[in-house]
C-alpha cells in the first residue's frame, strides 16, 4: 500500500510561502493540503480562493482541498478554477450529498466526504461508491495543533468495512493531531492517507519528518 502524506499549508510560514512550496515540491509529500474555512461551519477563518491559485501556480503536486464551510456546492466552481484537484465536502454541511457529489465530478475533481469525529461512518453508506476519499477528522476541524481524538483508530476500521462491504475503491484520509507516534498506528490500521501541518512545519528539518512519515 503506498503511504500518501498531505501537509496542510495551514501550518506554513506563510511570510516564506513560496519558499515552503518549493520545500515541499522537492520533497518526498505526495500532496498540498489546503483548508477553506468560513466562520459559519467552523470557528475560524482561513485562506481564501486566490490562495489556491497561488499554491496551484508554483506546486508541482496536486492541490487537495478540504471545505470546513456551509453550503459547500456553491463553490465547486470556484475551487475548480483555483486549481484544486481533490475537493473535500462535509458530509454535515451538505443537505443534498450526492447531488453535490455529482457537481464536483461534473467538474473533474477527485471528491472526497470529510467527517466529524462524532459523525458515524455508517451514515455514508449510500454514497461510498461514489466518491474517491473517505476524510476522517481526528480532531474537531477549525483550529490546527489540536489534540489528537484516540477513537479515530476505530473509525479507520468502521470506514475500511464499509469500503470493502460495498465493493468501493475510497481511500482513507486522515487529518489532526498527527504526529511521527500516532501516524504510524493510523496507517496500521489501513488509514491511506495523512494530512499533518505542525509535525511538519515547527521542524528544523521538513523534508526529514516527511520522509519518516512515508517509511511508516
Amino acid at each position: 500500500m503506498k503511504k500518501i502524506i498531505a501537509p496542510s499549508l495551514l501550518s506554513a510560514n506563510l511570510a516564506f510561502l513560496y519558499r515552503d512550496i518549493e520545500m515541499l515540491n522537492e520533497s518526498e509529500a505526495d500532496w498540498f493540503h489546503i483548508d477553506i474555512m468560513d466562520s459559519s461551519f467552523v470557528s475560524n477563518i482561513s485562506f481564501g480562493y486566490s490562495f489556491i491559485q497561488y499554491v496551484k501556480k508554483y506546486a508541482s503536486k496536486p492541490i487537495d482541498v478540504h471545505l470546513m464551510i456551509s453550503k459547500p456546492e456553491l463553490y465547486i466552481k470556484q475551487c475548480k478554477n483555483s486549481g484544486a484537484d481533490h475537493l473535500h465536502v462535509h458530509y454535515e454541511a451538505c443537505i443534498h450529498l450526492n447531488k453535490t457529489i455529482f457537481s464536483i465530478k461534473q467538474y473533474g475533481l477527485k471528491v472526497g466526504v470529510a467527517v466529524n469525529p462524532h459523525t458515524p461512518v455508517i451514515l455514508l453508506q449510500d454514497i461510498i461508491k461514489d466518491i474517491d476519499f473517505v476524510l476522517l477528522m481526528s480532531v474537531n476541524p477549525g483550529f490546527s495543533g489540536q489534540k489528537f481524538i484516540d477513537n479515530t483508530y476505530k473509525k479507520i476500521e468502521d470506514t475500511k468495512n464499509l469500503i470493502l462491504k460495498n465493493n468501493s475503491y475510497a481511500l482513507i484520509e486522515v487529518d489532526g493531531g498527527i504526529n511521527l507516534e500516532n501516524a504510524y498506528f493510523l496507517f496500521k490500521n489501513g488509514a491511506d492517507i495523512i494530512v499533518s501541518g505542525s509535525t511538519i512545519f515547527s521542524d528544523l528539518d521538513p523534508k526529514k519528518i516527511i520522509r519518516k512519515l512515508k517509511k511508516y
